[in-house]
């Protein structure tokens, strides 16, 4: 057995919010939308993620998540100019003692995405 890829679920009670702020800031398409269940799919390039309304058989007070996701890129700069002035930055971009350069966000939820780009591939 092995695994072939992993899509998060990201639950949000902001769906069409959710989606506006993956589609516009970040460039992701609408795959499939299900409004009966409150579901969306979203992929750019080879990164798919999943959107989900909160349902009954979990509580759900406010979105939460003690990680981040980690988005490698191959334009780490170009990404950030377009991003730094529209979002919430958690941390600006710079070059970390492992190699990469990378940026921190937080997305319409409160969920930290980071991009990075190592920095061999910059030179």
């Amino acid at each position: 057995m092995k695994l072939t890829a992993l899509r998060p679920m990201i639950y949000t009670d902001q769906l069409e919010d959710t989606i506006r702020f993956y589609t516009d800031m970040l460039g992701f398409i609408l795959a499939g939308k299900n409004e009966d269940w409150g579901w969306a799919s979203l992929y750019k390039d080879q990164v798919s993620i999943m959107l989900a309304k909160p349902n009954q058989h979990e509580e759900f007070e406010k979105p939460v998540f003690t990680g981040s996701f980690y988005f490698n890129t191959d334009e780490v700069d170009a990404l950030w100019q377009s991003l730094k002035d529209k979002v919430k930055v958690c941390y600006p971009i710079e070059n970390f003692e492992w190699e990469m350069r990378e940026f921190a966000i937080y997305d319409n939820n409160g969920y930290l995405l980071q991009f990075g780009q190592d920095i061999a591939a910059l030179k």
